[in-house]
C-alpha cells in the first residue's frame, strides 16, 4: 500500500487503484500519521490536531475511536493493511518503509541524484521525484496550523529539487528549454539566489545576456529593497562572468563532505552545525597542508563549534584543551596535560612531559580560546611543533597567536539562508510549532541581518520567540542587549547573554583601542582609514591592525566594519565617556565634506569611480544627514540621488533640510524631485531663483512639457547665461540639452539637432558619460522625428549601455522606452511590448513616475495600433488624469489624441471629434506644432467618419501645413490614422 500527501491526501493499494478514506478527522489523522510515517505520534499531539481546543469528553475514547475507523478502512482497502497503524507508546505509528510515502520517495530519489556524478543520471532522478508533486503540499489541509511546519519543508525540499535539476539540465546543455521554463518559477520565488542563478545561466547560454542581465538587477534591488542585503558572492561572480562573456556552460556541483566520525577527547555536539560545509573542508584542507591553524572571529561566530567539526573528521587522534578557565601563564601546560592524560608527578618540567608524549604520536591537538593567553600558548604551541613531527594544532582565537608558520582562518558570521536556516532550527527546539512562513520571512531575515548572522546571538535570540514571537523581538532589536540576556545554562558564562560575550573581547583592550573602538561606532556601514582618523579625531594607523586583531573590526575591500552588535555597545560606551555630539559632529563634517567633494567629481571622467565611492559611503552619509546635515549636505547629494534614481530618499532629505534652514538651492532641487515623483511642486520652490546653475537646468529639464514653457526656457537660459560666465562646460552642456529638450515641444528641429550636438560636443570632451547618455535623447529624438529609425535605435541603444554601465536605473527606464517607440514605428509590436514593459518595471521599482508614465503611454501607443483597445484605454485615462494635475499640456495632447482615434475606430464620431478638439486646445496652449498637427489629423478622421469631407479635407491640410513648417513630414510609419482618412475621402 502507498500514501500521498504531495497534493491530495492519496492512498493505492498494491493494484494501485485509490482508496477512499471516509470522514475529515480520519483523513486529519492519517494525514499526520503519513507526515511522521515510520515514527510514533504521541497521543496528545493527535489529539491537538483532530480537536485543538474544541476536546470531546474523553479525548483519547475518542482518538482510539477514530484510530479504529482508519484501521478498518486500511483492511478493506488491502488484506493486513490494518496493521500498518501501531498502537506504540505513546501514540501511534504508520508503520511503513520511507519509499511507501510519496514524501519519503522523494527525499530518497533526491539524496540518490545528489550523489551520482553522472547529470544525466541525477536529471532522470530529480525529474522522477519531483513527478511525484500532485499538487501543494498536504492540499486537503493547507489552511490548518499544525500543517504549516510539514508545508513549509516539504516547499523548500521541492524547490532545492527543482534548483538541482536545472543545474543538471544545464550540465546537459538544456539552455534554450529552461530559459523559459525557470521564468515563472522565478517570478515566484525571486530572492531565491541558487534558482535565479541557473535562470540566469540558461539565458546567458540561449543568447539572451541582456535579459540575464536585467533578471540580476532585479533580485538585487529585491534583496536591497527588501532584504536589506547585497546578492550573495557566488551570484555577484556570475553576474561579473556574464558581463565579461566567459560564462561556463556547466556549474560544478559541490563535492559532499565526508561523513563525520567520532573522535576521542572531543565532546559530541548536541545540535547540528549548520552552514559551515564549506568552512570545515577548507579549514581541514589548511590542516592538511601546515601545521598550525588559528581561527580568528568575534566572540560568539562558531570557531569552537568549527574546530570541533574539523577536528572530527581529523585522520589524526584529536584532543580539545579549553582554555577560557586559565588566568595564569603556567595554567596553559597545565591544562594541556590533563587534557592529554599526562600526570604531573614525577620529576621533569612539563613541557618536556608533552613533547615525549606527542612525539611518537599523530595528534591534532584543538586548543579553545586563547585570545587571553595567547602569550603562553604561542610559546607552548612553538615549542611542541618544533619537538613534535606529526603534532598539528588548530587553535580558536580572538587574535593571531603569532607563532612563526601559523595560518589565519577568519570565521565568517552566517551569510543569509544560512543564518535564517540556524534562527528557524533554534527557534523551533525552543518554540515548538514554530516555523518560517511568509509572514514571518520578513521579520526573521531582519533579526538574522541585525544580528549579524552571528550564531551566538541568533541562538539567543530564538530562545525568545516562544515569548515574543519574531515580529515583536525584530522590532525590540534595539534594546537588544536587555533583550539577549537569557541563554542556555549550560553555555559557558561568557555566552550566556550578547553582553557578556562582547565584554569578554572588550575587557582586555588598552585604554588608546578603547577608546578608538567607541568612536569608531558612529559609522555605519562601514569606514575607510581616512574617516576613521577624521572622525575619532586620532592617528588610528597603529590602533586599528590591532582591533582588526582582536575581531572587533573587520576589514575587506578597503573598508573596516564593525558589527552591528559591537558598534551598539561601542555606542553605549561612547555616551559613558560623555564623547557623542562630539564625535557625531565630526561625523557629520567628515561626510559633508567627501559630498561637497563628491558633487564636483560626478560631472567628468571620475564619474563611475565617484558614484561607487558615494554608493559606498550611502549608510554614513544617511547618517549624517539624520544627525542634522543640513542644506550643504542635502544639496551637495542631490545630483548623486538624480544619477542613482533615489529621488524619493533626495525628496525627503531635501524636506526634512529646509525645514531647519531655508536654502533656494534646495527648494529647486525639491521642485525637480517632487515633479519627477509624481508630484505637485510647492508654488514657492517653482518661484526660487538660484545661483547653481545645474540645479536651475535640472528643475527646467523636470518641467519639458509642463505647465508655462516660458517660464522654464527662462531658467534654462538663465543657467546657461551663468554656465558661460563663470566657464562652468558642464553646466553649459546641461543647459544646452534642456534647451534641445524644450525645442522638441516647438518643433524646432534644427534648434532640437544644433542644441544637442552642442551639447554632446562638451560632454564628450569632459568625459561625462551621463552628459552623453541624456545627449543621445534629443539627437536620437531628431533621428525619429526625421524618419531615420535605424540611427535613433543606434543612439538609445548607445544610451542605454551607458546607463547600464553607471547603474542608472532611471536612465535605463527611459531609454528602453525609447527603444520600444522605435520598435513600435518599425511595425514589432511584441518587441515594443516587452520593451514598454520592462521600462515600467524599472521605473516602478524606482518610484520614478514621469519614467513610468513614459512607458504606459508607449504600451497604450502600440494597443490601439494591435486593435486592443480595451487594454490601451485604462492606461491613458489614469495618465490623463496624472497630467491634468501637473498641468502637462504636451502630454495631455497626445492622449487625447489617442483616446480620438480609438474612439474613431470604435465607430463613434462624436466621441473622437470632442477628444480631438480638447487635444487641440492643450497644443496650442503648450505652442507645439506637432502636437496641434496630430489634433488636426484626428479631427479629420472624426469629420470623415461622420461624412463630413470637406472639414475632414480643411483639417489635413492644416496638419499638412503645420509639419511642413517645422520640417518635419509625417513619416510612413505614422501616416496609418491619415491613410485612413484618405481612404473615406477618395483620393
Amino acid at each position: 500500500m502507498r500514501f500521498g500527501v504531495l497534493g491530495p491526501l492519496t492512498v493505492w493499494n498494491s493494484g494501485g487503484g485509490q482508496v477512499r478514506i471516509p470522514e475529515l478527522k480520519v483523513r486529519a489523522l492519517l494525514t499526520q500519521l503519513i507526515v511522521d510515517a515510520g515514527r510514533v505520534v504521541p497521543a496528545d499531539r493527535l489529539i491537538d490536531v483532530l480537536w485543538g481546543d474544541a476536546l470531546p469528553a474523553n479525548p483519547a475514547a475518542s482518538l482510539q475511536t477514530r484510530a479504529s475507523q482508519l484501521r478498518k478502512v486500511l483492511e478493506a482497502a488491502e488484506p493486513g493493511g490494518r496493521r500498518l497503524l501501531v498502537s506504540r507508546p505513546p501514540g501511534y505509528v504508520l508503520d511503513v518503509e520511507p519509499g511507501a510515502v510519496d514524501s519519503g520517495r522523494f527525499q530518497l530519489l533526491v539524496a540518490q541524484a545528489g550523489g551520482t556524478g553522472d547529470p544525466r543520471d541525477r536529471a532522470a532522478l530529480l525529474g522522477e521525484a519531483l513527478a511525484l508533486w500532485r499538487g501543494p503540499a498536504l492540499l486537503d489541509f493547507a489552511d490548518e496550523e499544525w500543517t504549516r511546519s510539514a508545508r513549509t519543508r516539504l516547499d523548500e525540499q521541492r524547490l532545492t529539487a527543482h534548483e538541482a535539476l536545472a543545474e543538471a539540465r544545464l550540465d546537459l546543455g538544456e539552455h534554450t528549454m529552461l530559459a523559459d521554463e525557470l521564468g515563472d518559477l522565478v517570478s515566484r520565488h525571486p530572492l531565491r539566489e541558487r534558482l535565479r542563478s541557473a535562470h540566469l545561466r540558461a539565458l546567458y547560454l540561449s543568447g539572451r545576456q541582456n535579459d540575464a542581465l536585467a533578471s540580476y538587477q532585479d533580485l538585487r534591488h529585491r534583496l536591497a529593497t527588501e532584504l536589506g542585503v547585497d546578492p550573495g558572492p557566488e551570484i555577484a561572480a556570475l553576474h561579473l562572468s556574464i558581463l565579461n562573456q566567459d560564462v561556463a556552460a556547466a556549474p560544478v556541483p559541490p563535492t559532499p563532505p565526508p561523513a563525520p566520525r567520532p573522535r576521542t577527547g572531543l565532546p559530541l555536539p548536541l545540535t547540528g552545525l549548520i552552514g559551515r560545509a564549506d568552512a570545515i573542508e577548507e579549514v581541514g584542507a589548511l590542516l592538511a597542508a601546515g601545521r598550525l591553524v588559528t581561527l580568528t572571529g568575534p566572540g560568539g561566530v562558531g570557531k569552537t563549534r568549527l574546530a570541533v567539526e574539523t577536528a572530527r573528521r581529523s585522520p589524526s587522534e584529536a584532543c580539545l584543551v579549553e582554555l577560557a578557565s586559565a588566568t595564569r601563564s603556567d595554567e596553559v601546560p597545565e591544562l594541556v596535560a590533563t587534557a592529554l592524560g599526562i600526570r604531573d608527578d614525577t620529576t621533569g618540567g612539563l613541557t618536556a612531559k608533552l613533547t615525549g608524549a606527542l612525539q611518537a604520536k599523530s595528534t591534532l591537538l584543538v586548543l579553545d580560546n586563547c585570545e587571553h593567553v595567547a602569550g603562553p600558548v604561542a610559546d607552548l604551541t612553538s615549542a611542541l611543533l618544533r619537538a613534535a613531527p606529526d603534532l598539528r594544532v588548530l587553535a580558536t582565537s580572538r587574535r593571531p597567536l603569532n607563532v612563526s608558520g601559523e595560518v589565519l582562518w577568519n570565521v565568517q558570521p552566517l551569510a543569509g539562508a544560512d543564518a535564517v536556516e540556524l534562527f528557524v532550527a533554534r527557534a523551533t527546539a525552543a518554540a515548538p510549532g514554530f516555523a518560517l512562513t511568509a509572514g514571518n520571512e520578513t521579520a526573521v531575515a531582519a533579526i538574522c541581518r541585525r544580528l549579524d548572522g552571528i550564531p551566538l546571538a541568533l541562538e539567543l535570540a530564538a530562545t525568545r520567540v516562544r515569548s515574543l514571537g519574531v515580529h515583536e523581538l525584530s522590532e525590540r532589536l534595539d534594546d537588544r542587549f536587555r533583550l539577549l540576556k537569557t541563554g542556555h545554562g549550560d553555555a559557558p558564562a561568557r555566552q550566556r547573554t550578547l553582553r557578556a560575550a562582547i565584554d569578554w573581547s572588550w575587557e582586555p583592550l588598552a585604554d588608546d583601542e578603547k577608546r578608538t573602538l567607541r568612536r569608531l561606532a558612529v559609522h555605519s556601514g562601514g569606514f575607510t582609514l581616512a574617516a576613521a582618523e577624521a572622525v575619532t579625531g586620532e592617528d588610528v594607523l597603529d590602533v586599528l591592525p590591532r582591533l582588526v586583531d582582536s575581531s572587533l573590526v573587520t576589514f575587506g575591500e578597503g573598508r573596516y566594519h564593525l558589527l552591528e552588535s559591537v558598534a551598539a555597545y561601542c555606542r553605549e560606551k561612547l555616551e559613558e565617556a560623555d564623547e557623542l555630539a562630539r564625535v557625531q559632529d565630526a561625523h557629520r563634517r567628515h561626510y559633508t565634506a567627501l559630498a561637497v567633494e563628491g558633487d564636483a567629481h560626478l560631472r567628468g571622467p571620475a564619474q563611475r569611480e565617484w558614484l561607487r565611492r558615494l554608493d559606498a559611503e550611502t549608510a554614513n552619509l544617511r547618517t549624517a544627514l539624520d544627525h542634522g546635515g543640513g542644506v550643504r549636505l542635502a544639496t551637495s547629494l542631490a545630483w548623486y540621488w538624480v544619477l542613482r534614481g533615489r529621488l524619493g530618499e533626495g525628496l525627503r532629505s531635501l524636506t526634512s533640510a529646509l525645514a531647519a534652514e531655508d536654502d533656494p538651492t534646495a527648494r529647486i532641487w525639491r521642485a525637480a524631485f517632487t515633479l519627477r515623483t509624481g508630484g505637485i511642486p510647492d508654488p514657492a520652490d517653482l518661484a526660487a531663483v538660484s545661483p547653481a546653475p545645474h540645479a536651475e537646468a535640472f528643475l527646467a529639464h523636470a518641467r519639458v512639457g509642463v505647465g508655462d514653457l516660458t517660464i522654464d526656457e527662462t531658467r534654462a537660459a538663465r543657467a546657461l547665461a551663468t554656465a558661460r560666465a563663470t566657464g562652468d562646460r558642464w553646466g553649459t552642456a546641461a543647459a544646452l540639452n534642456v534647451l534641445a529638450r524644450q525645442a522638441v515641444v516647438h518643433g524646432d528641429l534644427a534648434g532640437l539637432r544644433d542644441l544637442g550636438a552642442q551639447s554632446m560636443a562638451i560632454f564628450t570632451g569632459l568625459g561625462d558619460q551621463w552628459g552623453r547618455l541624456n545627449a543621445t535623447f534629443a539627437l536620437g529624438v531628431h533621428a525619429e522625428i526625421t524618419g531615420d529609425y535605424a540611427e535613433a535605435a543606434r543612439l538609445h541603444r548607445e544610451g542605454l549601455r551607458i546607463a547600464e554601465d553607471l547603474d542608472l536605473p532611471a536612465d535605463v527606464s527611459d531609454k528602453l522606452s525609447l527603444l520600444g517607440r522605435i520598435a513600435l514605428l518599425e511595425g514589432d509590436h511584441a518587441r515594443a511590448d516587452d520593451l514598454h514593459l520592462r521600462a515600467r518595471a524599472n521605473a516602478v521599482r524606482q518610484g520614478y513616475a514621469m519614467g513610468e508614465e513614459f512607458a504606459d503611454l508607449g504600451l497604450a501607443l502600440s494597443y490601439r495600433r494591435q486593435g486592443r483597445f480595451d487594454e490601451a484605454e485604462p492606461l491613458l485615462h489614469r495618465w490623463l488624469e496624472w497630467n491634468r494635475g501637473i498641468d502637462s499640456e504636451v502630454a495631455q495632447a497626445l492622449i487625447l489624441a489617442e483616446l480620438g482615434f480609438i474612439a474613431e475606430l470604435r465607430g463613434d464620431a462624436g466621441e473622437a471629434r470632442g477628444h480631438h478638439e480638447q487635444s487641440l486646445k492643450c497644443a496650442v496652449n503648450a505652442g507645439d506644432p506637432r502636437s496641434m498637427a496630430l489634433a488636426h489629423e484626428g479631427l479629420a478622421g472624426a469629420h470623415s467618419l461622420a461624412g463630413d469631407l470637406t472639414a475632414a479635407s480643411r483639417h489635413l491640410a492644416e496638419a499638412t501645413a503645420l509639419r511642413e513648417s517645422v520640417g518635419a513630414p509625417l513619416p510612413v510609419a505614422e501616416r496609418g490614422d491619415v491613410d485612413r482618412v484618405i481612404g473615406r475621402l477618395g483620393r
